[in-house]
């Protein structure tokens, strides 16, 4: 049985998440946990807190908490999903986000948080919403982020960009292993680099790791170089009609790069791509 949160603000953009988390686990036993999460600011007025009683708080944010998330829940009912593999539950908090993201992870066993990302517009635009930012690195738990324009579809292409700088625990990538099982997907193991330069002994020692974690499956190597990490990626993502990019969290160098950088220009890949993030010390789904 899978423990899975679905963190929700209401909005479209959550309830994307939901439908893709839903369709992504069809044929697994699974628990989802819809989370909605009313933040300490929210009862706040220009910094100082709001003095209320109980009676206060339930008409101003119980209530209509619990009646949207019952109105999920009957949506939820509407998707053609296998009701009996999947039970749903509702949560309610009134805390601050990543405490109780963390505190949910905690308390109910949490395999894989899947939440929907929306970039800031403007200028500066951002690849990730900042709770979707704030979850991937402060909260250690496997994490799904879902674009606003990501549509289902069975995984069967999935890039794994790497710099070839593994952690020693291997069981990391477990959950990549899973969903390549399960899917029947190929994975194109990705190096980027600024310059044509020779892989040095240790990037070499763990490519070959990676060759007999994956023996038995479907995989190949692909080596790309462009000054910009993230436009080498929409190019791979586009030419090789990839369906999911999974990262190591802890390969920051990587990471930073794909998910963080301030300009996103003509990249895309953060509008329609899911992006599945993995953690240490976590334990994996299938």
């Amino acid at each position: 049985m899978k423990n899975i949160l679905l963190p929700t603000d209401f909005s479209e953009n959550s309830w994307n998440a939901i439908k893709y988390a839903v369709r992504f686990f069809e044929n697994l036993e699974c628990n989802f946990y819809v989370l909605h999460v009313n933040k300490l600011s929210n009862l706040a007025v220009n910094d100082s807190p709001l003095i209320l009683n109980q009676d206060a708080i339930d008409t101003i944010y119980v209530k209509p908490t619990k009646q949207k998330l019952r109105n999920i829940l009957k949506r939820i009912s509407k998707l053609t999903t296998n009701h009996r593999k999947h039970k749903f539950y509702t949560l309610s908090e009134y805390n601050f986000f990543i405490e109780s993201i963390r505190k949910t992870v905690d308390e109910k066993h949490i395999d894989c948080i899947v939440m929907g990302t929306k970039g800031a517009s403007g200028l500066e635009k951002i690849i990730l919403g900042t709770n979707t930012a704030d979850v991937i690195t402060k909260v250690k738990c496997n994490t799904l982020a879902i674009p606003e324009n990501a549509e289902f579809t069975i995984p069967r292409e999935i890039a794994f960009p790497t710099d070839f700088s593994l952690s020693s625990n291997l069981h990391v990538l477990q959950p990549i292993s899973d969903i390549l099982e399960r899917f029947k997907s190929v994975l194109r193991i990705l190096h980027i680099n600024k310059n044509k330069v020779v892989l040095n002994n240790d990037q070499e020692k763990n490519k070959e790791l990676l060759e007999d974690y994956f023996n038995h499956q479907d995989f190949s190597f692909h080596y790309l170089t462009d000054k910009k990490i993230e436009r080498a990626i929409q190019c791979f993502v586009e030419s090789r009609d990839i369906n999911m990019i999974c990262m190591v969290a802890k390969n920051l160098n990587y990471f930073q790069q794909i998910l963080f950088h301030s300009k996103v220009e003509e990249i895309s890949y953060h509008t329609d791509v899911p992006f599945l993030v993995l953690h240490e010390k976590n334990k994996h789904y299938g």
